[in-house]
């Protein structure tokens, strides 16, 4: 964790943000996503220019770049098998099969850095859009 922590940063106020996007999506009824992104020549984390926080799928699916990785912070809530309401906060690291190997690099560096900044219970790799669609039931739906 040394060495990434060195070479990929957050401002202030994005630590900020992710606390409070985090505290705030617990008991969160409808789903809440919001994108985040690496700055090639800075390294610096942040969020995604447009600030939006998603609260369906398919709107996130449509903001992710074709050939761009992406960092999606998820809260989710949903029924258990056993009819509990869960709300799992997880990290969706978004690798597009088609971004090139320096963008592969950057993000694969800095994964490890986001998952403990961002406080998430699990890391989720999706390669496309259309893995959206299955989130559910790999969250645990019933």
């Amino acid at each position: 964790m040394a060495s990434e922590s060195r070479l990929y940063t957050f401002s202030q106020e994005s630590k900020d943000h992710l606390r409070k996007f985090r505290l705030g999506t617990s008991r969160a009824s409808d789903p809440q996503a919001v994108i985040y992104m690496i700055d090639k020549h800075t390294l610096e984390i942040k969020q995604d220019e447009d600030k939006t926080v998603y609260t369906r799928l398919e709107d996130i699916g449509d903001d992710l770049p074709d050939h761009s990785p992406r960092f999606v912070l998820l809260s989710y809530p949903l029924t258990l098998p056993s009819g509990r309401l869960s709300v799992p906060y997880v990290l969706l690291y978004y690798l597009p099969v088609t971004c090139n190997a320096e963008l592969r690099m950057v993000y694969a560096g800095a994964k490890e850095l986001m998952r403990n900044t961002a406080e998430v219970g699990k890391v989720i790799e999706i390669d496309s859009v259309d893995d959206l669609e299955d989130l559910p039931s790999k969250l645990g739906a019933a």
